[in-house]
């Protein structure tokens, strides 16, 4: 179990971005596949207010999507959460 989960849909540009962005960090991450699955979808949906793949935890923080994750790259911030990550067991 990872301490990174990326809810996806096989026809998303965005997901497909974020995948690559996290496996160049080395990341380990689950991916959930949300394309037949529309009763998981909505209860994220409910969960976090966000209508779009991808879903990215990180965690059990929501940061968004691809931008989102994106701009913890820009800032820096994404390394220091990845090194936090890597610290502490799965799923915690």
């Amino acid at each position: 179990m990872s301490n990174i989960k990326i809810y996806t849909t096989h026809y998303c540009p965005h997901c497909v971005r974020a995948k690559n962005l996290l496996q160049t960090k080395s990341a380990d991450f689950e991916e959930i596949d949300l394309t037949e699955k529309d009763a998981l979808r909505e209860e994220l949906r409910q969960k976090t207010d966000w209508m779009t793949v991808p879903m990215i935890f990180m965690g059990e923080e929501f940061i968004g999507g691809a931008d989102e994750l994106f701009k913890l790259e820009a800032s820096g911030e994404l390394d220091k959460r990845l090194a936090a990550l890597k610290d502490r067991p799965a799923g915690r």
